[in-house]
């Protein structure tokens, strides 16, 4: 059954505009009518309208403004004639929740921020508004289905969330390691993400002179840009240890082919898209043991506590140092690659959880006459 579908999303500079994207293509190719709603720089960085894709520019910021209230107004108008609205994020599912859209289904797609900003003391209020007015609320971890449960969401589940390929590499792994300066014998541990407080950089900084410390000495590459660059970089130059800041970077797939470890020393992860491409690539993973991570990737990557240099440190070295180790993490990592839910798995599940809510909205209204 065809259905008129709109998705409403935030600002986004990564993972939940990329999936906001892949869920618009899919629902199209089922035959869905579907509108993507939310801010024009949501449309520059993941290209909904060159997809082909009806796109509808609100602006839908980052934390609390002057202008939610015209944003409330327009909302509500705009998505009308919707059969399901899906918002993704916090702050787009409450603003569409206060416009009085429904049927509303909510994915959240991250914790809550840092203490401090104008958005954390604001996070509880509209996570008790999505919570009690979503048909719907979604997860994209254990840990935040169980935060919308305890804020008073009575339909909450986990989300379907992939990430989309990146493709074949496209000049391979030497070609990539020449490329970057990386003798055939020095082993290259790599992490790629933007460059914010979440991802724990400073910590995999602090790491980096002990990981550095054997013989032949690793690479340390961060690939990836944001507003920590400036001063990861200033950090990165001032220590005894091999770190390649590698900015913004468009061939992933060559990146991963290049490396022999992946690394990801976030404070809070929901299913990390970047996980499961490193997965994909039969990469070895040390990650740290936050959000969805245990929950999906028990296992199959070597997980240690957040904040935690030293740690970090020794997991790192303990892989870099037993090749037995790394072929058995390799193997895992492939074996598990192959159990991710695809692009097409997601689709579908939303599909489903929108067949649903429009069954439950079409009980409530009766017979029509």
């Amino acid at each position: 059954m065809s259905r008129r579908i709109a998705l409403v999303v935030g600002t986004s500079t990564g993972g939940v505009g990329r999936h906001v994207r892949s869920l618009a293509e899919g629902l199209r190719e089922r035959g869905h009518r579907v509108v993507v709603v939310g801010p024009a720089s949501a449309d520059r960085a993941f290209g909904f309208t060159e997809a082909g894709l009806r796109f509808a520019p609100v602006p839908i910021g980052a934390a609390p403004s002057v202008g939610d209230p015209a944003v409330v107004l327009r909302l509500g108008p705009l998505v009308a004639g919707a059969d399901v609205v899906h918002a993704h994020g916090m702050r787009a599912g409450a603003l569409c929740a206060l416009a009085g859209v429904s049927p509303l289904v909510v994915t959240a797609h991250n914790a809550p921020p840092s203490v401090g900003g104008p958005l954390s003391a604001a996070y509880p209020v509209l996570e008790r508004i999505v919570a009690r007015r979503a048909d719907v609320a979604l997860g994209v971890s254990g840990d935040l289905v169980r935060r919308l449960r305890a804020a008073g969401a009575r339909r909450a589940r986990m989300a379907v969330v992939s990430a989309p390929p990146v493709g074949e590499p496209l000049i391979g792994r030497e070609a990539t390691r020449a490329d970057l300066a990386v003798r055939p014998e020095r082993p290259l541990v790599l992490t790629i993400g933007r460059l914010v407080g979440q991802k724990g950089l400073d910590t995999l900084l602090a790491a980096a002179p002990s990981i550095a410390d054997r013989r032949p000495e690793p690479v340390v590459a961060i690939a990836g840009d944001g507003p920590l660059w400036g001063a990861l970089h200033d950090t990165a130059a001032e220590l005894k240890a091999d770190v390649r800041m590698l900015g913004h970077r468009t061939d992933v797939a060559d990146l991963l082919a290049a490396a022999d470890l992946f690394c990801l020393p976030s404070r809070w992860e929901g299913p990390s898209l970047v996980i499961m491409e490193a997965l994909r690539a039969g990469l070895p993973v040390v990650a740290t043991r936050v959000g969805g991570i245990p929950d999906l990737y028990g296992g199959t990557v070597r997980m240690v506590a957040p904040d935690d240099p030293r740690g970090l440190a020794a997991e790192v070295g303990r892989v870099l140092d037993d090749p037995d180790l790394a072929e058995e993490l390799r193997s895992r990592a492939r074996r598990a690659a192959e159990a991710l839910p695809t692009e097409e798995d997601a689709v579908a599940a939303a599909d489903g959880v929108y067949a649903a809510v429009a069954r439950r909205w079409s009980a409530a209204r009766g017979p029509s006459w």
